[in-house]
Protein backbone atom coordinates (compact mmCIF):
# COMPACT_ATOMS: atom_id res chain seq x y z
CA UNK A 1 0.00 0.00 0.00
CA UNK A 2 2.69 2.05 0.71
CA UNK A 3 4.36 1.76 -2.99
CA UNK A 4 0.77 1.70 -4.84
CA UNK A 5 0.14 5.36 -6.53
CA UNK A 6 -3.72 7.23 -5.48
CA UNK A 7 -5.46 8.69 -7.86
CA UNK A 8 -7.79 11.32 -6.95
CA UNK A 9 -11.01 11.46 -8.64
CA UNK A 10 -10.66 14.60 -10.93
CA UNK A 11 -7.38 12.62 -11.74
CA UNK A 12 -9.40 9.65 -13.22
CA UNK A 13 -12.38 11.82 -15.04
CA UNK A 14 -9.52 13.40 -16.81
CA UNK A 15 -7.57 10.37 -17.77
CA UNK A 16 -11.27 8.73 -18.98
CA UNK A 17 -11.64 12.12 -20.33
CA UNK A 18 -8.08 11.68 -22.30
CA UNK A 19 -8.99 8.48 -23.59
CA UNK A 20 -12.25 8.67 -24.97
CA UNK A 21 -11.34 12.20 -26.68
CA UNK A 22 -8.42 10.56 -28.25
CA UNK A 23 -10.50 7.69 -30.00
CA UNK A 24 -11.49 9.26 -33.43
CA UNK A 25 -14.14 6.84 -34.05
CA UNK A 26 -15.94 8.54 -30.90
CA UNK A 27 -15.79 11.92 -31.79
CA UNK A 28 -17.10 12.04 -35.15
CA UNK A 29 -20.48 9.86 -34.84
CA UNK A 30 -24.21 10.00 -35.40
CA UNK A 31 -26.80 9.23 -32.74
CA UNK A 32 -30.33 8.32 -33.44
CA UNK A 33 -32.78 8.66 -30.36
CA UNK A 34 -35.20 10.12 -29.02
CA UNK A 35 -35.17 13.13 -26.68
CA UNK A 36 -36.44 13.53 -23.37
CA UNK A 37 -35.94 15.97 -20.71
CA UNK A 38 -34.86 19.01 -22.89
CA UNK A 39 -33.66 22.30 -21.34
CA UNK A 40 -33.10 25.36 -23.24
CA UNK A 41 -30.78 27.46 -21.19
CA UNK A 42 -31.30 31.22 -20.78
CA UNK A 43 -27.79 31.29 -22.13
CA UNK A 44 -28.68 29.24 -24.87
CA UNK A 45 -27.09 25.84 -24.77
CA UNK A 46 -29.50 23.17 -24.91
CA UNK A 47 -29.46 20.16 -22.61
CA UNK A 48 -31.29 16.96 -23.27
CA UNK A 49 -30.90 13.08 -23.23
CA UNK A 50 -30.85 10.60 -25.86
CA UNK A 51 -32.58 7.65 -25.33
CA UNK A 52 -34.06 4.30 -27.13
CA UNK A 53 -35.66 1.49 -25.72
CA UNK A 54 -32.38 -0.23 -23.83
CA UNK A 55 -30.37 3.04 -22.89
CA UNK A 56 -30.33 6.36 -22.29
CA UNK A 57 -27.17 8.76 -23.24
CA UNK A 58 -26.58 12.81 -21.92
CA UNK A 59 -26.34 15.73 -24.79
CA UNK A 60 -25.40 18.86 -24.63
CA UNK A 61 -25.81 21.04 -27.81
CA UNK A 62 -24.18 24.79 -26.90
CA UNK A 63 -25.50 28.09 -28.40
CA UNK A 64 -22.72 28.49 -30.77
CA UNK A 65 -24.27 25.16 -32.62
CA UNK A 66 -27.65 25.02 -32.21
CA UNK A 67 -28.41 28.76 -33.66
CA UNK A 68 -28.46 26.91 -37.37
CA UNK A 69 -31.25 24.54 -36.29
CA UNK A 70 -33.98 24.95 -38.37
CA UNK A 71 -36.37 23.79 -36.17
CA UNK A 72 -37.55 23.84 -31.97
CA UNK A 73 -36.52 20.23 -30.46
CA UNK A 74 -39.23 18.66 -28.30
CA UNK A 75 -39.49 16.18 -26.18
CA UNK A 76 -40.46 13.05 -27.59
CA UNK A 77 -38.70 14.36 -30.73
CA UNK A 78 -36.97 11.36 -32.73
CA UNK A 79 -33.39 12.85 -34.27
CA UNK A 80 -30.28 11.88 -35.61
CA UNK A 81 -27.25 14.06 -33.64
CA UNK A 82 -23.63 13.98 -35.04
CA UNK A 83 -21.25 15.10 -32.32
CA UNK A 84 -18.37 13.61 -29.91
CA UNK A 85 -18.26 11.58 -26.77
CA UNK A 86 -16.69 13.29 -23.86
CA UNK A 87 -16.82 13.56 -20.12
CA UNK A 88 -18.04 16.01 -17.94
CA UNK A 89 -15.37 16.65 -15.52
CA UNK A 90 -16.94 17.92 -12.31
CA UNK A 91 -20.37 15.18 -13.15
CA UNK A 92 -18.01 12.47 -13.52
CA UNK A 93 -20.62 11.33 -16.67
CA UNK A 94 -20.07 10.87 -20.22
CA UNK A 95 -22.31 12.51 -23.35
CA UNK A 96 -22.15 13.29 -26.63
CA UNK A 97 -21.13 16.87 -27.49
CA UNK A 98 -23.88 17.54 -30.51
CA UNK A 99 -22.39 19.86 -33.51
CA UNK A 100 -25.75 18.81 -35.61
CA UNK A 101 -28.75 17.66 -34.98
CA UNK A 102 -32.28 16.83 -37.69
CA UNK A 103 -35.28 14.82 -37.33
CA UNK A 104 -35.55 11.50 -37.79
CA UNK A 105 -37.72 10.37 -40.94
CA UNK A 106 -38.97 14.13 -41.76
CA UNK A 107 -37.17 16.57 -43.29
CA UNK A 108 -35.82 19.47 -40.64
CA UNK A 109 -36.80 22.20 -43.32
CA UNK A 110 -40.32 20.99 -43.25
CA UNK A 111 -40.82 20.10 -39.44
CA UNK A 112 -39.57 23.62 -39.07
CA UNK A 113 -42.18 25.02 -41.62
CA UNK A 114 -44.95 23.48 -39.49
CA UNK A 115 -43.79 24.58 -36.33
CA UNK A 116 -43.37 28.34 -37.14
CA UNK A 117 -46.84 28.12 -39.06
CA UNK A 118 -48.39 26.77 -35.62
CA UNK A 119 -47.12 29.43 -33.65
CA UNK A 120 -47.63 32.57 -35.87
CA UNK A 121 -50.84 30.87 -36.48
CA UNK A 122 -51.92 31.34 -32.82
CA UNK A 123 -50.29 34.55 -32.67
CA UNK A 124 -53.18 35.63 -35.11
CA UNK A 125 -50.74 36.49 -38.22
CA UNK A 126 -52.91 34.42 -40.62
CA UNK A 127 -56.50 36.28 -39.21
CA UNK A 128 -58.51 37.09 -42.22
CA UNK A 129 -60.17 39.59 -40.33
CA UNK A 130 -57.25 41.76 -40.59
CA UNK A 131 -56.12 41.46 -44.28
CA UNK A 132 -56.55 44.67 -46.24
CA UNK A 133 -58.34 45.19 -49.79
CA UNK A 134 -56.12 46.00 -52.54
CA UNK A 135 -56.98 49.40 -54.31
CA UNK A 136 -58.44 49.26 -57.05
CA UNK A 137 -56.20 51.81 -59.59
CA UNK A 138 -52.60 51.81 -57.94
CA UNK A 139 -50.42 54.72 -59.05
CA UNK A 140 -47.22 52.90 -58.06
CA UNK A 141 -47.01 49.29 -57.50
CA UNK A 142 -43.39 48.19 -55.21
CA UNK A 143 -41.94 45.02 -56.18
CA UNK A 144 -39.89 43.19 -53.95
CA UNK A 145 -37.74 40.76 -55.51
CA UNK A 146 -34.73 39.60 -57.40
CA UNK A 147 -33.75 41.98 -60.45
CA UNK A 148 -32.34 39.10 -62.74
CA UNK A 149 -35.10 36.54 -62.03
CA UNK A 150 -37.71 35.49 -64.22
CA UNK A 151 -40.18 37.11 -61.72
CA UNK A 152 -39.55 40.42 -62.38
CA UNK A 153 -39.55 40.04 -66.11
CA UNK A 154 -43.34 38.82 -65.59
CA UNK A 155 -44.53 41.13 -63.09
CA UNK A 156 -43.55 44.23 -65.47
CA UNK A 157 -44.82 42.38 -68.75
CA UNK A 158 -47.91 42.08 -67.10
CA UNK A 159 -48.40 45.70 -65.62
CA UNK A 160 -47.26 47.41 -68.68
CA UNK A 161 -49.62 45.09 -70.59
CA UNK A 162 -52.67 45.51 -68.71
CA UNK A 163 -52.39 49.00 -67.01
CA UNK A 164 -49.85 50.95 -68.73
CA UNK A 165 -50.58 54.10 -66.27
CA UNK A 166 -49.13 52.68 -63.29
CA UNK A 167 -45.58 53.07 -62.26
CA UNK A 168 -43.25 50.07 -60.93
CA UNK A 169 -40.82 50.72 -57.87
CA UNK A 170 -38.22 48.18 -58.17
CA UNK A 171 -36.30 47.01 -54.92
CA UNK A 172 -33.92 44.52 -55.65
CA UNK A 173 -33.49 41.94 -52.53
CA UNK A 174 -31.48 38.63 -52.32
CA UNK A 175 -34.08 35.51 -52.33
CA UNK A 176 -32.51 32.62 -51.33
CA UNK A 177 -29.61 32.43 -48.85
CA UNK A 178 -28.83 33.07 -45.27
CA UNK A 179 -28.84 37.10 -46.67
CA UNK A 180 -32.01 36.88 -47.93
CA UNK A 181 -34.88 37.29 -45.26
CA UNK A 182 -32.88 39.75 -43.55
CA UNK A 183 -32.61 41.65 -47.24
CA UNK A 184 -36.26 40.85 -47.80
CA UNK A 185 -37.84 42.42 -44.77
CA UNK A 186 -35.72 45.85 -44.90
CA UNK A 187 -36.91 46.28 -48.40
CA UNK A 188 -40.36 45.78 -46.82
CA UNK A 189 -39.86 48.58 -44.29
CA UNK A 190 -38.00 50.56 -47.08
CA UNK A 191 -41.23 50.71 -48.96
CA UNK A 192 -43.39 51.42 -45.82
CA UNK A 193 -41.18 54.49 -45.20
CA UNK A 194 -41.06 55.79 -48.87
CA UNK A 195 -45.00 56.00 -48.60
CA UNK A 196 -45.98 56.27 -51.19
CA UNK A 197 -46.41 52.94 -53.22
CA UNK A 198 -50.06 51.81 -53.18
CA UNK A 199 -49.78 48.03 -53.09
CA UNK A 200 -46.41 45.79 -52.88
CA UNK A 201 -45.49 42.65 -54.78
CA UNK A 202 -43.19 40.40 -52.17
CA UNK A 203 -42.22 37.16 -54.48
CA UNK A 204 -39.56 34.99 -56.53
CA UNK A 205 -40.46 32.27 -59.02
CA UNK A 206 -40.27 28.66 -58.34
CA UNK A 207 -37.67 26.55 -56.43
CA UNK A 208 -37.01 23.79 -54.17
CA UNK A 209 -38.12 23.98 -50.45
CA UNK A 210 -34.73 25.45 -49.58
CA UNK A 211 -34.95 27.43 -52.46
CA UNK A 212 -37.91 28.83 -50.90
CA UNK A 213 -36.87 29.14 -47.49
CA UNK A 214 -36.31 32.69 -47.21
CA UNK A 215 -39.99 33.67 -47.74
CA UNK A 216 -40.37 31.11 -44.35
CA UNK A 217 -38.26 32.73 -42.31
CA UNK A 218 -40.20 34.72 -39.29
CA UNK A 219 -38.37 38.07 -39.47
CA UNK A 220 -40.21 38.61 -43.57
CA UNK A 221 -43.36 37.14 -41.74
CA UNK A 222 -43.88 39.86 -39.35
CA UNK A 223 -42.29 42.59 -41.73
CA UNK A 224 -45.49 41.75 -43.90
CA UNK A 225 -47.42 41.74 -40.81
CA UNK A 226 -46.80 44.67 -39.74
CA UNK A 227 -46.61 46.57 -43.32
CA UNK A 228 -48.94 49.45 -43.75
CA UNK A 229 -49.84 49.14 -47.53
CA UNK A 230 -51.43 46.19 -48.67
CA UNK A 231 -49.34 43.23 -49.95
CA UNK A 232 -49.19 40.02 -52.53
CA UNK A 233 -47.22 37.32 -51.61
CA UNK A 234 -45.61 36.11 -55.21
CA UNK A 235 -43.62 33.26 -54.41
CA UNK A 236 -42.84 30.09 -56.44
CA UNK A 237 -45.32 28.05 -58.63
CA UNK A 238 -49.02 27.27 -58.21
CA UNK A 239 -48.37 24.25 -56.04
CA UNK A 240 -46.13 25.62 -53.38
CA UNK A 241 -47.14 27.68 -50.12
CA UNK A 242 -44.78 29.29 -48.01
CA UNK A 243 -45.33 31.79 -44.48
CA UNK A 244 -45.24 34.47 -46.61
CA UNK A 245 -48.47 33.35 -48.47
CA UNK A 246 -50.47 32.59 -45.23
CA UNK A 247 -49.31 36.72 -43.78
CA UNK A 248 -49.56 38.27 -47.18
CA UNK A 249 -53.26 40.45 -47.65
CA UNK A 250 -53.54 38.19 -51.06
CA UNK A 251 -51.56 35.20 -52.02
CA UNK A 252 -51.05 34.84 -55.50
CA UNK A 253 -49.85 31.82 -57.21
CA UNK A 254 -47.10 32.97 -59.61
CA UNK A 255 -45.66 36.06 -59.76
CA UNK A 256 -47.70 37.01 -63.11
CA UNK A 257 -50.94 36.58 -61.17
CA UNK A 258 -49.62 38.88 -58.66
CA UNK A 259 -48.92 41.58 -61.18
CA UNK A 260 -52.88 40.70 -62.77
CA UNK A 261 -54.13 41.36 -59.17
CA UNK A 262 -52.08 44.11 -58.30
CA UNK A 263 -53.80 46.12 -61.49
CA UNK A 264 -56.82 46.83 -63.44
CA UNK A 265 -56.74 45.49 -67.28
CA UNK A 266 -57.19 48.56 -69.35
CA UNK A 267 -58.75 46.69 -72.17
CA UNK A 268 -61.85 45.86 -69.67
CA UNK A 269 -61.82 49.52 -68.14
CA UNK A 270 -62.48 50.54 -71.59
CA UNK A 271 -65.11 48.15 -71.89
CA UNK A 272 -66.58 49.23 -68.60
CA UNK A 273 -66.26 52.95 -69.84
CA UNK A 274 -67.91 52.09 -73.39
CA UNK A 275 -70.69 50.26 -71.37
CA UNK A 276 -71.14 53.57 -69.25
CA UNK A 277 -70.70 56.08 -71.93
CA UNK A 278 -73.76 54.06 -73.53
CA UNK A 279 -75.70 53.70 -70.33
CA UNK A 280 -74.99 57.48 -69.79
CA UNK A 281 -76.08 58.54 -73.27
CA UNK A 282 -79.64 55.97 -73.12
CA UNK A 283 -80.33 57.90 -69.36
CA UNK A 284 -79.82 61.51 -71.16
CA UNK A 285 -82.38 61.23 -74.16
CA UNK A 286 -84.93 59.31 -71.83
CA UNK A 287 -85.03 62.32 -69.37
CA UNK A 288 -84.74 64.56 -72.75
CA UNK A 289 -87.82 62.80 -74.12
CA UNK A 290 -89.21 62.39 -71.18
CA UNK A 291 -89.44 66.75 -70.27
CA UNK A 292 -90.16 66.93 -73.95
CA UNK A 293 -93.45 65.11 -73.43
CA UNK A 294 -93.90 67.68 -69.95
CA UNK A 295 -93.87 70.51 -72.01
CA UNK A 296 -95.84 69.59 -74.78
CA UNK A 297 -98.40 68.64 -72.28
CA UNK A 298 -97.99 72.18 -70.28
CA UNK A 299 -98.64 73.93 -73.83
CA UNK A 300 -101.64 72.28 -74.32
CA UNK A 301 -103.21 72.71 -71.14
CA UNK A 302 -105.69 75.41 -70.37
CA UNK A 303 -103.07 77.45 -67.88
CA UNK A 304 -100.60 77.90 -70.93
CA UNK A 305 -103.13 79.34 -73.62
CA UNK A 306 -105.61 81.06 -71.05
CA UNK A 307 -103.35 82.61 -68.30
CA UNK A 308 -105.51 85.44 -67.48
CA UNK A 309 -108.85 82.77 -66.71
CA UNK A 310 -106.12 81.61 -64.19
CA UNK A 311 -105.71 84.94 -63.01
CA UNK A 312 -109.18 85.36 -62.30
CA UNK A 313 -109.93 82.48 -60.49
CA UNK A 314 -106.54 83.17 -58.46
CA UNK A 315 -108.52 86.43 -57.35
CA UNK A 316 -111.85 84.63 -56.78
CA UNK A 317 -110.21 82.02 -54.34
CA UNK A 318 -108.45 85.34 -53.16
CA UNK A 319 -111.45 86.99 -51.81
CA UNK A 320 -113.18 83.90 -50.86
CA UNK A 321 -110.17 83.85 -48.46
CA UNK A 322 -110.18 86.80 -47.22
CA UNK A 323 -114.28 86.81 -46.45
CA UNK A 324 -113.04 83.67 -44.34
CA UNK A 325 -110.39 85.29 -42.82
CA UNK A 326 -112.74 88.11 -41.59
CA UNK A 327 -115.71 86.31 -40.66
CA UNK A 328 -112.76 83.61 -38.24
CA UNK A 329 -111.61 87.63 -37.10
CA UNK A 330 -114.99 88.48 -36.18
CA UNK A 331 -115.61 85.46 -34.61
CA UNK A 332 -112.29 85.25 -32.68
CA UNK A 333 -112.83 88.69 -30.66
CA UNK A 334 -116.38 87.66 -29.74
CA UNK A 335 -114.98 84.65 -27.87
CA UNK A 336 -112.11 86.64 -26.91
CA UNK A 337 -114.51 89.46 -25.50
CA UNK A 338 -116.62 86.21 -23.31
CA UNK A 339 -113.76 84.87 -22.29
CA UNK A 340 -112.85 88.10 -20.61
CA UNK A 341 -116.19 88.55 -19.31
CA UNK A 342 -116.32 85.38 -17.69
CA UNK A 343 -112.88 86.13 -16.31
CA UNK A 344 -113.82 89.43 -14.66
CA UNK A 345 -117.08 87.92 -12.64
CA UNK A 346 -114.73 85.17 -11.39
CA UNK A 347 -111.71 87.57 -10.13
CA UNK A 348 -114.87 90.03 -8.49
CA UNK A 349 -115.89 86.83 -6.37
CA UNK A 350 -111.89 85.99 -5.77
CA UNK A 351 -111.76 89.31 -4.46
CA UNK A 352 -109.85 89.12 -1.39
CA UNK A 353 -111.50 91.92 0.75
CA UNK A 354 -114.75 90.04 0.25
CA UNK A 355 -112.90 87.05 1.18
CA UNK A 356 -111.33 88.54 3.85
CA UNK A 357 -114.66 89.91 5.42
CA UNK A 358 -117.07 86.38 4.62
CA UNK A 359 -113.95 84.19 6.40
CA UNK A 360 -113.87 86.93 9.30
CA UNK A 361 -118.08 86.63 9.72
CA UNK A 362 -117.45 82.85 9.60
CA UNK A 363 -114.76 82.85 12.24
CA UNK A 364 -116.90 84.83 14.78
CA UNK A 365 -119.48 82.82 14.16
CA UNK A 366 -117.37 79.78 15.05
CA UNK A 367 -115.80 81.14 17.94
CA UNK A 368 -118.72 82.23 20.02
CA UNK A 369 -120.11 78.37 19.16
CA UNK A 370 -116.71 77.42 20.68
CA UNK A 371 -117.12 79.73 23.66
CA UNK A 372 -120.76 78.51 24.18
CA UNK A 373 -120.09 74.53 23.98
CA UNK A 374 -116.51 74.95 25.73
CA UNK A 375 -118.56 76.41 28.67
CA UNK A 376 -121.09 73.49 28.53
CA UNK A 377 -118.86 70.82 28.67
CA UNK A 378 -117.32 72.91 31.80
CA UNK A 379 -120.17 72.43 33.44
CA UNK A 380 -121.12 69.00 32.45
CA UNK A 381 -117.29 67.98 33.57
CA UNK A 382 -118.13 70.38 37.05
CA UNK A 383 -121.76 68.10 38.38
CA UNK A 384 -120.06 64.52 36.98
CA UNK A 385 -116.95 65.49 39.18
CA UNK A 386 -119.41 66.66 42.10
CA UNK A 387 -121.08 63.50 42.23
CA UNK A 388 -118.23 60.92 41.47
CA UNK A 389 -116.37 62.56 44.82
CA UNK A 390 -119.83 62.12 46.87
CA UNK A 391 -119.35 58.30 45.70
CA UNK A 392 -116.01 58.19 46.43
CA UNK A 393 -115.98 59.53 49.92
CA UNK A 394 -119.48 57.05 50.67
CA UNK A 395 -116.90 54.10 49.48
CA UNK A 396 -113.87 55.89 51.59
CA UNK A 397 -112.31 53.72 54.33
CA UNK A 398 -111.94 56.24 56.82
CA UNK A 399 -116.05 56.60 56.57
CA UNK A 400 -116.72 52.59 57.24
CA UNK A 401 -113.87 53.04 60.06
CA UNK A 402 -115.98 56.12 61.07
CA UNK A 403 -118.90 54.07 61.93
CA UNK A 404 -117.01 51.37 64.33
CA UNK A 405 -114.65 49.39 61.72
CA UNK A 406 -111.54 48.11 61.53
CA UNK A 407 -109.03 47.15 59.50
CA UNK A 408 -106.66 44.13 60.07
CA UNK A 409 -102.94 43.64 58.04
CA UNK A 410 -100.38 40.84 58.30
CA UNK A 411 -97.07 41.93 56.96
CA UNK A 412 -98.90 44.58 55.14
CA UNK A 413 -101.35 42.50 53.89
CA UNK A 414 -105.19 42.81 54.49
CA UNK A 415 -106.92 39.74 56.17
CA UNK A 416 -110.08 39.09 55.01
CA UNK A 417 -110.21 35.17 56.50
CA UNK A 418 -109.30 34.13 60.05
CA UNK A 419 -107.77 31.26 57.27
CA UNK A 420 -105.02 34.00 56.79
CA UNK A 421 -103.94 33.88 60.39
CA UNK A 422 -102.73 31.58 63.04
CA UNK A 423 -102.64 31.69 67.17
CA UNK A 424 -99.25 33.70 67.88
CA UNK A 425 -99.30 35.74 64.81
CA UNK A 426 -98.66 39.22 65.16
CA UNK A 427 -101.34 41.47 63.41
CA UNK A 428 -102.04 45.52 63.22
CA UNK A 429 -105.14 46.72 63.60
CA UNK A 430 -105.96 50.28 61.73
CA UNK A 431 -108.90 52.45 62.77
CA UNK A 432 -110.05 55.67 62.57
CA UNK A 433 -107.14 57.63 64.29
CA UNK A 434 -104.58 55.58 64.69
CA UNK A 435 -103.09 51.94 64.95
CA UNK A 436 -103.12 48.90 66.86
CA UNK A 437 -100.35 46.44 67.00
CA UNK A 438 -101.44 42.89 68.66
CA UNK A 439 -100.99 39.18 68.92
CA UNK A 440 -103.26 36.41 67.97
CA UNK A 441 -104.16 34.39 71.02
CA UNK A 442 -106.68 32.33 70.15
CA UNK A 443 -109.05 31.91 66.70
CA UNK A 444 -112.74 31.32 66.99
CA UNK A 445 -114.43 30.17 63.63
CA UNK A 446 -118.31 31.28 62.91
CA UNK A 447 -120.66 28.77 62.59
CA UNK A 448 -122.82 28.47 59.55
CA UNK A 449 -120.82 31.69 57.76
CA UNK A 450 -122.22 32.80 54.41
CA UNK A 451 -124.91 30.15 54.62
Amino acid sequence: MENQKIFSVLEVNRYLKDMIEGEPQLQDLWIRGEISNFTHHSRGHMYFTLKDRDSVLKAVMFAGSNRYLKFIPKNGTKVIARGSISIYEPGGQYQILVKELQPDGIGSLYLAFEQLKEKLQLEGLFAAERKRVLPSYPKIVGVVTSPTGAAIRDIVTTIRRRYPATKILLVPVLVQGDQAPLSISQAIELLNRYGAIDVMIVGRGGGSIEELWAFNDERVARSIFTSRIPIISAVGHETDFTIADFVADVRAATPTAAAELAVPHIGELRQKLRWLNDRLHATISRRVTLHRDQLKRVQKSLIYRHPRALLQSSNQKLDSLVDRLRANLHQFARERRLTSTQLNQRLLLSNPTRLIATYRERLTHYHGRLHKQTNQVIRDKRSQMVYTMAKLDGLSPLKIMGRGYSLVYKEDKLIKSIAQLDPGDGVKVELMDGTIDCSIWAIEERKNYGK
